[in-house]
């Protein structure tokens, strides 16, 4: 076994899921349907036409899925609230049967040992809301807000951590912009007010949660540092613009009270679709920043008249990748976590790693044994990189790796693997992988 620095003591240790990928039981309960489930019933959306049905039947085997977060000795487990779950179509009263499902798995959580860490949406939108226009109707931050406080009022008094969305930059990016993702519109920069009702639903969540007596409230942001192709002045530059889309865009506004210049995107002045008080809301103080982190991105400059972008995505060399493709560079969770602490300064709430891991399709062995030893050097390089971003000045309080279990990999289907479980989708039974019992030794030593 590689040696893993310490980390502080205190340091949280877990992992994290979400709602559709694992669930399953879509038409049980009174659920409603999901943007999720009108994109997966589209041909050509998902790979191989795969659905999230079953997925791993979560919903009916939580009480296994949770014996297992014992047994690696998880201090926390990061899963996500279904919005159609407990409001079916986005709005009014909420589903009881529904909601009692979450009730079930937090007392189970707790029973364990295990804290929950509820994310409220993990880019399962009601279709309802979405027909009334989405996160492109300013009317969803509002109907979020609500939905918040529906679920803080009957969970609050057993959860204390709530983060508020995941990943709003690649829900408008792949879901509203380019159209890889559900609702799958392809609306390009005309995508921007998704990006701000996002934010303003987390602004309007948070205050919902504060006014439930919720102690400890987060946003989960993706980051990946913006790498120029060459030292030249225009990939420079084309790296700057990456950097403000995908970061700044989604930071600024919540941790500063302002969004970034994007007249290089040809959006000078103020921003449209942007109210009085909206920036005043979005600010609203927060106890940590989550941070999904998978790998930096290339940018060069584009060619001429070939996007109306101001920068492309390029290639790395010479590098491994995982099996989506994505590059292995540990050193660029340590320079995500170096920066953010850099550039946002006392503005900057303490960080946690809420998804970091792999893809790899390692099939058991003939004596049911998975030797996933790919996964485990990523897992151990990147904790390393997090001791390291530490070592040189980063508050970081927690690491959750992605993910628990085999699951529905968005339109990727059933394709990628990224659990520390391995799930067989005609059986669902699970196998703890040689990475879980990697990462459940880990634990152990960083507690002694």
């Amino acid at each position: 076994m590689a040696a893993i620095p310490r980390l502080p003591e205190g340091f949280v240790w877990g992992t994290a899921t979400s709602a559709f990928q694992i669930e399953g039981a879509v038409d049980e309960d009174g659920r409603g349907p999901s943007v999720w489930d009108a994109f997966t019933a589209t041909p050509g959306k998902v790979r191989d036409g795969h659905t999230a049905a079953t997925a791993c039947d979560h919903y009916h085997r939580y009480e296994e899925d949770v014996a297992l977060l014992r047994r690696l000795g998880a201090d926390a487990y990061r899963f996500s609230v279904a919005w159609p779950r407990v409001q079916p179509d986005g709005t009014g009263p909420v589903n009881e049967p529904g909601l009692a499902f979450y009730d079930r798995l937090v007392d189970a959580l707790l029973d364990a040992g295990v804290t929950p860490m509820p994310t409220l949406f993990h880019w399962d939108l009601p279709q309802a809301l979405e027909d009334r226009g989405g996160w492109l109707d300013r009317d969803t931050a509002h109907r979020f807000a609500a939905y918040a406080a529906a679920v803080a009022d009957r969970l609050g008094d057993r959860v204390r951590h709530w983060i508020t969305l995941n990943e709003p930059f690649e829900h408008m990016a792949l879901g509203y912009a380019l159209g890889q993702h559900a609702p799958g519109h392809t609306y390009l920069l005309d995508a921007l007010p998704a990006a701000h009702h996002q934010l303003l639903g987390h602004g309007l969540a948070t205050a919902a949660l504060r006014a439930a007596g919720a102690p400890h409230v987060m946003l989960t942001n993706s980051y990946t540092p913006a790498i120029p192709y060459s030292g030249s002045k225009a990939d420079t530059e084309a790296a700057r613009a990456y950097d403000t889309l995908h970061r700044r865009l989604f930071t600024d506004p919540v941790l500063l009270g302002a969004y970034p210049d994007l007249d290089g995107f040809g959006l000078a002045g103020p921003l449209p679709f942007v109210k009085d008080g909206d920036l005043d809301r979005i600010k609203a103080p927060i106890d940590g920043l989550g941070v999904n982190y998978y790998n930096p991105t290339r940018v060069t400059a584009p060619e001429p008249g070939t996007t109306p972008l101001p920068f492309e995505l390029a290639e790395f060399e010479h590098v491994n990748t995982t099996d989506f493709g994505w590059p292995v560079i540990p050193s660029g969770l340590t320079q995500t976590l170096l920066e953010l602490t850099a550039d946002y300064g006392p503005a900057l709430p303490p960080l946690w790693v809420t998804e970091n891991g792999c893809s790899y399709d390692t099939a058991p062995d003939a004596d049911g044994r998975i030797r996933d030893q790919a996964r485990i050097d990523y897992l151990e390089a990147h904790v390393k990189a997090v001791a390291a971003a530490v070592e040189q000045g980063a508050d970081v309080r927690g690491y959750l790796v992605w993910s628990l279990l085999d699951n529905f990999e968005w339109a990727e289907g059933y394709h990628q693997r990224f659990g520390l479980v391995h799930v067989d989708f005609a059986t669902l039974e699970r196998t703890p992988k040689d990475s879980f019992d990697r990462y459940a030794a880990l634990i152990a030593e960083q507690r002694r």
